[in-house]
């Protein structure tokens, strides 16, 4: 609906409840300040966002294995907000860092991976490297 700042009240009266309850490596509050990183992402508070997503991947890098898929969430909503804010190789070094663990972890037919070579493909087209954005989109339409 576009209401960040009650999202924001919900969630913060959540992570406060979480955080008292839960062990600090738990998934459930990697997952809660994920969330968190996504509101004010869509807020424009890319500072914020970052800094929620650092602490989401702190716990998924201490709770998974290197190569769990979950872990590339964090790189790739880091490298949405570097991207956002035209910040095209931060964006770059972060959606690599994702496509490099879900290569490792899923099939190479998988949605996610879809996903992932066709943000890398978005940055390249920004950066006006068309010969490599293609290369990534073709690999994505695969």
């Amino acid at each position: 609906m576009g209401e960040y700042s009650k999202a924001l009240e919900y969630y913060e009266k959540s992570i406060k409840i979480r955080e008292i309850s839960l062990p600090p490596t738990d998934l459930v509050l990697a997952g809660s300040y994920n969330n968190i990183g996504q509101v004010y992402r869509n807020m424009g508070e890319y500072s914020k966002a970052l800094e929620y997503y650092e602490k989401s991947k702190k716990i998924l890098a201490i709770s998974l294995p290197p190569s769990h898929p979950l872990l590339a969430t964090p790189y790739n909503n880091t490298g949405v907000v570097y991207e956002n804010m035209g910040e095209y190789s931060k964006a770059l070094e972060y959606y690599e860092k994702a496509r490099e663990i879900l290569e490792l972890s899923l099939p190479p037919t998988h949605p996610s991976l879809a996903t992932s070579y066709r943000n890398i493909s978005g940055v390249y087209r920004m950066m006006g490297d068309y010969s490599k954005a293609l290369k990534y989109y073709e690999k994505s339409l695969k």
